[in-house]
């Protein structure tokens, strides 16, 4: 989503490391990173039959999949090509695959279509392993169009990936909108995994997501869709710009059924941020336990210059910490919610996890 009035931009494909200074935190940030920890691990240790025999979703049992690997130089792998590893995957799959990419840097276009769920995409380390394409709005005939990597398939899985579109900021117009990763299908789990963009970097349009120790970096609306999705111990980095913003959530009706649940992240870098702007609605987004660096512009939220989403709107804080946290100018209709308010969205079951997350 472009914005205007903005400068200092930096060529993308600077990618920075976020540092996590615990010790600025105030104490109830750092000791809800090791509760969560905890939940994560009973979470993973769910078996078939604590979920009532279930083995739908990415609860599937991965250990006897088949395998196949991607290698950039021939003879050292299956395939050359990531795509040419999806390629292979039976349609209308009913088994696990697991692809694993080995290091190297992958130039293309990678699309996982609706009719071959169960695939995990695996990298060694994602710092080394890379996916990167660089359409934008205009080259490929719509943002939603310019993803690096599309998700259309349920059941997917990432892990230790670089996915990202390296077009840059242009002028920031909406033909420069480039998507690095649009994930459109249900019960999709990215675990150490980095998105680079700059706008709508992340586009989770639709569908359960679960994001854990992610780095996502952009500067507008660059967490963008309407997924209903937790990002748990991400960290989330601003390229600099003047009035960014981290989210545009697209919940469009009280019966939506979606909203984003930022639990335990960071949010640094330079220039100035919105924590979201309303894209649609009833655009919901929580941040509970984050770190806010002092990058948040003080109201904290944006109604899209349409001032009757100031009744529609669902945007909260819990618990959450640093310079920019501060609730005491936001705007009027944003909710620094209660214990009891804040409990159905940092929970696992917000997204019905139990029954699919491995």
């Amino acid at each position: 989503m472009a914005m205007a009035n903005s400068r200092g931009l930096l060529v993308i494909g600077v990618f920075l490391a976020v540092v996590h200074v615990f010790f600025t935190q105030p104490t109830h940030c750092a000791v809800h990173r090791k509760s969560v920890k905890r939940i994560n691990s009973n979470w993973e240790k769910v078996d078939s039959a604590e979920l009532g025999g279930s083995s739908s979703g990415i609860a599937a049992n991965f250990d006897k999949a088949r395998v196949l690997t991607v290698a950039k130089e021939a003879g050292q792998g299956d395939f050359t090509t990531v795509q040419g590893a999806i390629n292979a995957v039976p349609v209308h799959n009913k088994n696990p695959v697991v692809i694993n990419v080995r290091p190297g840097i992958y130039r293309e276009k990678v699309t996982i279509p609706a009719e071959k769920p169960f695939v995990r995409v695996s990298g060694s380390d994602a710092n080394s392993t890379v996916i990167t394409w660089n359409d934008s709005a205009k080259s490929s005939g719509g943002t939603y169009y310019s993803a690096t990597v599309s998700v259309y398939a349920s059941d997917f899985t990432a892990r230790k990936i670089t996915i990202t579109n390296s077009y840059g900021p242009g002028n920031l117009t909406p033909e420069d909108q480039a998507v690095a990763v649009r994930i459109s299908g249900d019960r999709s789990a990215f675990y150490d995994c980095r998105f680079l963009g700059y706008q709508d970097t992340v586009l989770d349009e639709s569908g359960r997501h679960y994001f854990q120790n992610c780095y996502i970096e952009g500067a507008i609306d660059f967490v963008c869709g309407n997924g209903r999705s937790i990002y748990e111990s991400c960290d989330l980095h601003a390229i600099p710009i003047d009035n960014g913003a981290f989210t545009a959530q697209k919940r469009s009706s009280p019966s939506d059924n979606t909203g984003f649940v930022f639990l335990h992240c960071t949010l640094t870098g330079k220039g100035l941020m919105f924590l979201g702007r309303a894209w649609a609605p009833y655009s919901t987004v929580l941040y509970a336990y984050t770190y806010m660096a002092d990058i948040i512009v003080p109201q904290g939220w944006d109604n899209w210059n349409d001032p009757s989403r100031d009744k529609t709107a669902h945007y909260g804080q819990y618990k959450c910490c640093g310079a920019g946290a501060s609730e005491a100018k936001r705007v009027a209709w944003s909710h620094e919610l209660s214990p009891k308010e804040a409990a159905p969205f940092t929970t696992i079951d917000y997204i019905d996890g139990r029954s699919w997350i491995r």
